[in-house]
């Protein structure tokens, strides 16, 4: 599935008044208030009761309605709403607590629910830039042409942080839809998290691989290109669509391989890069995210610590390729029965992830495929965490969480070694396994 991993919040337009602008506004009760706001928001967001902004625990609500509407924050009442002057103008502001993590919103008017969201995900301080924390430098777009995926060409960015010693051989991570981290005013902070966390030496300094998934429209007739035009037109998704899922969904070596012998070869070559996998993590979203595990899963030799959100653990490019026998869903199973791989892997995922979608109806259910994943994790005693949510399919958790995901992941490490038997930590060990309950039933 094509996720477009960042965007601005549903409720903010790009570059306008800010979460803090707002509140001080509101206190001082300034008469720029309501022009601020139908300048930040759009008439359809404060329509619909999704306009919100937030900066750290600082959080900015408004919505249009003919009389007082009710916020609830966590399912909580949330403060008392003001009306801007004598219009339908209402707003709020609040204070969202704890700190990275999701959280939700919505409105009752007249004892009747409306609008909100359930991934609102407030930042804590490590997703900011901070004072006197050196930033790194991010590289101009890179292009490369693959010789296993035929003339695909690919853009990635390399992120070398401001510690960077040339002759010290440092850390590697790799981003799949690597293009949707590069913000740092955006909804995934990534470059703001990494900078604040090397220079706290809660990770090690690492060289960081930003790729966006291919695109084969340059490379008609060529083995990938029929392949991907075939899949494309059966299931009706657009040329760079199923690119993505043919690199990202397929669960085999090809894709671990272009990585190493071609995109990171490229890098190693400009770069000292550590070889070994203790030095090496993956991470991804969505179909990026069992790309992720599927690259350390093939080759632990490559990667060892994996981050996953809302894996897509199910069989998108199963049966697609004749020499491919196993899908994503067969990935719990793998767990259990294959030789145990040295991988420490965080998931995450939301109990809305993917409901009653198309995709959903032909290949499974994401959320249900996450905790089949993380319950076979434990079984076969693999150092692993499940943080599970509420959220819908897209980034807003994992985003907020990624400071926790990448001190716990690179929990540990010294860079005096190159290799470390992974043990699942003792507080999983004594925890039990994942239950399912339906909650979305009347009783009988």
């Amino acid at each position: 599935m094509f996720l477009a991993l960042i965007s601005v919040c549903p409720g903010l337009a790009e570059q306008k008044t800010t979460a803090p602008e707002l509140i001080a506004l509101a206190a001082s009760g300034s008469v720029g208030l309501g022009p601020a706001i139908r300048k930040t928001f759009s008439a359809a967001t404060l329509q619909s009761g999704a306009a919100w902004s937030g900066h750290g625990q600082d959080f900015f609500f408004a919505t249009e309605a003919a009389t007082r509407p009710e916020l609830f924050i966590d399912d909580a009442p949330g403060p008392r709403m003001s009306r801007f002057e004598t219009g339908n103008l209402w707003y709020a502001a609040a204070k969202v607590q704890p700190l990275g993590t999701l959280h939700s919103y919505f409105y009752t008017l007249g004892g009747v629910r409306f609008g909100g969201q359930t991934d609102m995900p407030v930042f804590g301080p490590l997703s900011y830039q901070q004072s006197g924390v050196p930033a790194g430098t991010l590289s101009p777009k890179i292009v490369h042409t693959s010789r296993i995926y035929d003339g695909m060409k690919s853009e990635y960015w390399v992120y070398v942080p401001a510690q960077y010693d040339p002759k010290v051989p440092a850390a590697l991570m790799v981003f799949q839809d690597g293009g949707g981290y590069l913000d740092r005013e955006g909804m995934n902070p990534a470059l703001n998290v990494i900078d604040n966390l090397i220079a706290q030496k809660k990770i090690p300094v690492m060289i960081c691989v930003f790729i966006n998934p291919g695109d084969i429209s340059a490379a008609p007739g060529t083995p990938t290109y029929d392949f991907v035009k075939r899949y494309g037109d059966k299931w009706k998704r657009d040329l760079k669509d199923s690119m993505r899922s043919t690199l990202y969904d397929t669960v085999s070596g090809r894709y671990p391989r272009f990585l190493r012998d071609e995109v990171l070869a490229d890098v190693q070559a400009r770069y000292n890069i550590r070889r070994d996998a203790y030095s090496r993590a993956i991470t991804g979203i969505s179909s990026g995210g069992i790309c992720s595990f599927n690259a350390a899963w093939q080759m632990p030799d490559q990667f060892s610590r994996v981050i996953t959100w809302i894996g897509s653990f199910v069989g998108i490019q199963w049966e697609e390729d004749p020499s491919v026998t196993e899908g994503g869903q067969d990935y719990p199973n793998k767990i259990l029965r294959e030789p145990k791989r040295n991988i420490r892997v965080w998931l995450q995922d939301g109990s809305h992830d993917m409901t009653m979608s198309w995709y959903e109806r032909r290949y499974g259910n994401w959320t249900l495929a996450n905790i089949h994943m993380a319950n076979a994790l434990k079984l076969a005693g693999y150092d692993f965490h499940f943080s599970f949510g509420k959220g819908t399919h897209n980034g807003a958790h994992g985003a907020a969480e990624f400071p926790a995901q990448m001190i716990w992941l690179w929990r540990e490490y010294d860079p005096a070694i190159t290799e470390q038997s992974y043990e699942m930590e003792a507080s999983e060990k004594a925890r039990p396994l994942f239950l399912v309950g339906i909650v979305n039933r009347e009783a009988n």
